[in-house]
């Protein structure tokens, strides 16, 4: 069989969680990554999360500057802090890395590129910035990546701001930078209807995480209920994350 939308191990399963808190997804996550094995499928998960601050491993506590009754979760991704919210699309991206040809430099450039190619269907013009992984319109940033990959498989992912309260990011600096500006797809004259954007997103991902370098894309698979993993989480509340 050649690598393509027939190929099982190029087909990315597709959860739309909803909106749910952010602990027990990051929970589910880093369950799926303990537990799949060489034949398990790849997965994205969409999802929209109410209000919370994320610090990464690299996170000082400078950058966060006045969090109020937001939470604040320390957690394993790479990285500064965040913030997660209404009107954000969080893409986690459970992907066995080798299977696909992928090192984490090449999955963080695909991920920036699919951001970038989607918002070009709403004429937003968009790129990259040395040294600071995310995507920027202008000055501002528009999508922040982070990840944490461990035996070559990657969880958590990217977050593009689709049409979110931008002040929450002036009570910290977005990504450890002190200063640095936020836009949204609404702000920049693009739609404002997260699942609006996440379609687009998700066909720009698919051309960029095919299997091996194909040209074919991935297969995106709609899979109508929540993970396992979440369930089990939601289910049972774990005792907290290492």
């Amino acid at each position: 069989m050649q690598p393509g939308t027939d190929d099982p191990l190029n087909t990315l399963r597709v959860h739309r969680l909803g909106e749910r808190p952010y602990l027990p997804v990051w929970r589910a996550m880093r369950l799926h990554a303990a537990e799949r094995g060489p034949h398990t499928p790849d997965q994205l998960w969409c999802v929209q999360h109410p209000p919370v601050y994320t610090q990464g491993r690299n996170g000082g506590a400078e950058h966060l500057l006045d969090p109020g009754s937001v939470p604040v979760i320390a957690i394993d991704r790479g990285g500064q802090v965040t913030w997660h919210g209404p009107g954000q699309l969080v893409v986690y991206t459970l992907l066995d890395l080798r299977r696909r040809g992928l090192g984490v430099r090449a999955l963080v450039e695909r991920l920036e590129q699919a951001v970038i190619d989607a918002l070009g269907e709403w004429g937003i013009v968009a790129g990259r910035r040395e040294g600071a992984p995310g995507v920027y319109t202008g000055d501002a940033k528009i999508a922040a990546l982070g990840l944490r990959v461990r035996h070559g498989v990657s969880i958590h992912g990217l977050a593009l701001n689709v049409d979110p309260a931008l002040s929450a990011f002036g009570r910290i600096h977005p990504c450890g930078y002190a200063g640095l500006a936020t836009t949204s797809v609404a702000a920049e004259g693009g739609p404002a209807n997260p699942e609006r954007v996440r379609r687009v997103l998700l066909r720009a991902l698919a051309v960029q995480l095919a299997t091996g370098g194909q040209e074919t894309p991935s297969a995106c698979e709609e899979v109508p209920t929540l993970p396992p993993e979440l369930l089990r989480c939601l289910a049972r509340p774990l005792a907290p994350a290492a």
